[in-house]
């Protein structure tokens, strides 16, 4: 007699998507790290994910980061999946999904919710640079690769995209 599947304990209708709040702090810094660390690394180097996730979770001042951008988090009754945040020109900046949620809808729930918010703020074009893992997150979205590019973090050089969408009639 086969068995049922056992229900997920999270899912992604359990997942509202809200604004940062600064309790969120300690959560965005683990899941960035995590995620660098335990997802990324299929495309990039240790010594890479090491320089772009720092031993030092919060190398960057995650709160004051998050807090000056429109910083949206996937909140799964009290755990981040994800965030994504929104600059005010249309840069999207950090966008991660958390190593557990991944593939399940959080992110493009996410980037629904940048994309409202454009509209919102009558923003014409979406720009990011997307890492070898995120770009095909981004390209059924509807971004467009403008170039393949090499930057440096902490003395590693490494490969992302710059990739750009422009939003049809504003809403």
């Amino acid at each position: 007699m086969p068995h049922a599947p056992c229900p997920m304990p999270f899912g992604p209708n359990s997942i509202k998507i809200r604004l940062f709040n600064k309790q969120d702090t300690e959560q965005i810094a683990q899941l960035f790290h995590e995620t660098v660390r335990e997802i990324n690394i299929s495309d990039y180097s240790a010594n890479q994910v090491t320089a772009w996730a720092p031993d030092d979770i919060y190398f960057r001042d995650w709160a004051s980061v998050c807090s000056q951008k429109f910083t949206y988090v996937a909140d799964d009754n009290g755990t981040i999946a994800g965030f994504g945040q929104l600059e005010s020109d249309g840069h999207i900046d950090c966008f991660y999904c958390h190593k557990n949620y991944q593939r399940m809808g959080v992110g493009s729930k996410i980037y629904h919710a940048i994309e409202a918010k454009a509209y919102e703020l009558k923003i014409h074009r979406l720009y990011t640079e997307a890492s070898i893992t995120a770009k095909p997150f981004f390209q059924p979205m509807g971004f467009s690769v403008i170039k393949k590019q090499q930057v440096q973090r902490r003395g590693e050089s490494f490969i992302n995209y710059a990739m750009e969408k422009y939003l049809t009639a504003l809403r």
